[in-house]
């Protein structure tokens, strides 16, 4: 037997029984799993334990506790990220021979690798989708003071998020923080992403997963303006007459909109009292997830959130209508939850509400429910629409909380070494 020190987040003697002491290329436990994945430089393996999946990867301590480091550290300051769960450290094998530490991170269900979303049940519009989602993910990234230095879709993993895609980072080791970024640093990271990216949608392409019409280069270098243009609507500081202040509230409510909110403002007079300059400082991300949560207790992505909301706004406007009197909205929310969405999802097969969140199945039966009575002219109804998106469209969903492939195919993809 060899050593090792092992540190993780709660109680985790399960992993205590994994071959610790042993390279992790030579792992053969039973509770090894493969999971779609992207390109990696270290050896990655994927473990099922105490009723989740752990990924390990295996690199020199110094790497291993830096990218723990980063990892939380941009988990704290709610930037979208995977789960640093631990590291084992101090490891030689059993003829005392050193060997590299592991980094423990925890799976994120119902998230997939860039290819996977090219190969099964596509989004429409599915690459502007993609990139927006890694402009947002930049953004949140930039405004928390990280500089990412080697950015790609392999790095990066997605979930569904009520049609549109929430993007995670996954692999940190190249990072660093710093108190803000200069434009120059943001500037730099944007280019290597862009390069990057473009490399991985000419091998989708010549995969033939992405159309021959379609521009990697031109695809990969829309990147860029997305991401200015979303910079710009939260950092820059604007200039409004003394007597035009209620557009101070305005863009207050815009920053909201686009789901950030701002925690700290400055307010200064310029020109002899006669402007006020509206100056952002600190703006975080989550807006409509926070209010969701305060309303109904429910843990959503963004966009789920906004429709939740929406849905909500709705349900307590006919309320109102009907009784004539206003309708407090938390009281609203507890009665929409009881009776909108835990009602949808109790028509749902149990077997079947692992596929998607909670939250994603509500949105996709609201969005099935619409197109059926765009079609038939008329609503269908709940019932109706719920059986048939059982029928039609869950029912041939893998399972993607956390899908297990069974052999190896193009998402395993081989390790590069360094």
């Amino acid at each position: 037997m060899g050593n090792y020190s092992i540190t993780t987040l709660g109680a985790a003697t399960e992993l205590l029984s994994l071959p610790l002491d042993q390279p992790l290329a030579e792992w053969t436990d039973p509770r090894i799993v493969q999971v779609p994945r992207g390109i990696s430089r270290h050896v990655v393996r994927f473990v099922r334990a105490q009723n989740q999946i752990f990924a390990f990867k295996e690199a020199t301590t110094r790497y291993v506790l830096r990218e723990h480091h980063l990892l939380r550290e941009l988990a704290d300051a709610s930037v979208p990220v995977v789960d640093a769960f631990g590291t084992v450290i101090d490891r030689t094998d059993s003829d005392g021979q050193p060997l590299e530490s592991l980094l423990i991170t925890r799976h994120l269900p119902y998230s997939l690798p860039y290819r996977s979303l090219f190969t099964e049940r596509s989004l429409p519009d599915l690459r502007s989708r993609l990139l927006d989602a890694l402009a947002q993910l930049f953004v949140r990234l930039h405004l928390a003071g990280f500089f990412w230095g080697d950015c790609s879709l392999s790095n990066t993993l997605f979930r569904r998020d009520a049609g549109s895609l929430a993007a995670y980072l996954v692999d940190a080791e190249t990072g660093e923080t710093h108190a803000t970024l200069t434009t120059g640093q943001r500037s730099h990271d944007l280019t290597i992403a862009t390069e990057n990216i473009a490399g991985e949608l000419m091998d989708l392409q010549a995969g033939g997963y992405l159309s021959e019409d379609a521009d990697p280069v031109e695809m990969a270098m829309s990147l860029a303006p997305r991401y200015q243009k979303l910079w710009t609507e939260l950092t820059d500081d604007e200039v409004y007459p003394s007597g035009e202040s209620y557009r101070i509230e305005e863009r207050v409510r815009k920053l909201n909109s686009l789901g950030f909110d701002v925690s700290e403002i400055g307010i200064r007079s310029e020109d002899a009292g006669s402007k006020l300059r509206f100056e952002t400082h600190v703006v975080e991300p989550g807006h409509h997830a926070r209010r969701v949560y305060a309303l109904t207790g429910l843990k959503v992505q963004e966009n789920q959130a906004r429709q939740i909301l929406s849905d909500l706004a709705r349900f307590r406007a006919k309320w109102i209508e009907g009784v004539g009197h206003d309708i407090p909205e938390d009281l609203a929310a507890r009665k929409w939850l009881d009776e909108k969405f835990y009602g949808v999802l109790s028509m749902i097969p149990t077997e079947l509400r692992k596929k998607l969140p909670d939250a994603e199945l509500f949105h996709e039966v609201g969005e099935h429910r619409w197109l059926m009575s765009e079609k038939l002219g008329r609503d269908v109804g709940r019932p109706a629409a719920v059986e048939d998106y059982v029928q039609t469209v869950l029912s041939k969903l893998p399972d993607t909380a956390v899908r297990i492939l069974t052999e190896p195919t193009t998402e395993e993809l081989p390790v590069i070494r360094e």
